[in-house]
């Protein structure tokens, strides 16, 4: 049996798109190649942040602390003193990963599968290893598990679950992608990740059932359209006079449109996306209302001669801040707008 081993870091960031390519150790397999790819990391970090002003509330896992509404809030401690200091050991943004890719070319059709797990290296419950109740933070991640078909010529089909469509070249282009960027998580240091610059540059793109279909490639341009899975917000929102229990009723719309370029040392890329949700808020004043969730993005990324520029911008309605949908209405059930971007 040949093997080919091809091990860089780079293969485990292109495991997060759909049409990677990952460098791993490569087995031909009859009509099959499969190949096997992952990464290990570990970072140790130490946040301090001045406590959010704003709204008294409890966090999410029971906690007297401060939430600001709109932002990210920091949950795990009791309302105290002015500054808050994480300590932690854990994978950066890109957790700890292994992946199993098959791919084959029978019927005149491109197959491909790919089944993932993500790790962490980090629990802070006395165990170490979420045995016991508090370390509950201590999960073992299930990002990919789809099936794609298709050709060259009319495109191709994707049924399972991967990155969601919309903003999913924010966060592949986040420099901080093999790194920590945002060192404190939300629930302190024994969750998966951190944050990167999730929330502060874009809203998470989150790993979601779909069905997508992706065009052929025009000479650089390219573009997806898909049907999501309506993963629901629950009652993350939880404020000072109650609590927000936050349903999405139908699919989730979500496309995206890109065009890619190489000219002798210039390569770069252009894409727009967006996503549109249905929200049903029970909110703590008994109303019930639906709103629809719409938001967009542009970016650019070039590349020259080794230096690398990256500028996105996303704007919305009712999507809120981090991930889709948190904090997208206020207490009332009104829709917020929601704007941001990173260089």
């Amino acid at each position: 049996m040949n093997k080919n081993i091809k091990l860089a870091v780079a293969g485990a960031v292109l495991a997060l798109s759909a049409s990677a390519a990952n460098a791993g150790i490569i087995i031909p397999a009859g009509e099959w190649t499969l190949d096997i790819n992952g990464n290990v990391n570990g970072f140790m970090s130490t946040t301090r942040a001045d406590t959010p002003t704003g709204t008294a509330s409890t966090s999410g896992n029971g906690t007297a602390g401060t939430f600001v509404e709109g932002g990210l809030g920091y949950e795990g401690q009791a309302a105290g003193p002015n500054q808050r200091r994480q300590l932690g050991l854990t994978t950066g943004l890109l957790p700890a990963w292994i992946g199993f890719t098959g791919k084959t070319r029978q019927n005149d059709l491109d197959v491909e599968f790919t089944i993932s797990m993500q790790p962490q290296i980090s629990d802070n419950g006395v165990t170490g290893d979420g045995a016991v109740p508090a370390s509950s933070t201590s999960q073992f991640l299930n990002r990919q598990t789809y099936l794609s078909f298709g050709d060259k010529s009319w495109g191709s089909i994707k049924i399972g679950k991967d990155l969601g469509i919309f903003a999913s070249d924010a966060i592949l282009n986040d420099m901080t992608l093999l790194g920590v960027g945002s060192g404190g998580s939300i629930s302190g240091s024994g969750d998966n990740t951190t944050l990167g610059r999730i929330g502060t540059g874009y809203i998470y793109a989150a790993w979601k059932g779909q069905v997508a279909y992706t065009t052929p490639n025009f000479n650089g341009f390219q573009a997806t359209i898909g049907l999501t899975n309506p993963n629901q917000i629950g009652t993350e929102q939880t404020l000072a006079a109650g609590t927000n229990t936050l349903n999405q009723d139908r699919y989730g719309f979500e496309g995206k449109a890109s065009y890619s370029f190489a000219a002798n040392d210039v390569t770069g890329k252009v894409w727009a996306s967006g996503a549109t949700y249905d929200v049903t808020t029970t909110a703590y004043t008994t109303a019930v209302t639906t709103n629809t969730a719409t938001v967009g993005d542009v970016g650019a990324n070039l590349n020259v001669a080794g230096f690398g520029l990256t500028g996105y911008y996303y704007n919305g309605k009712g999507v809120g801040t981090t991930f889709l949908g948190r904090f997208g209405v206020d207490g009332a059930g009104v829709k917020r707008d929601s704007n941001g971007g990173y260089v």
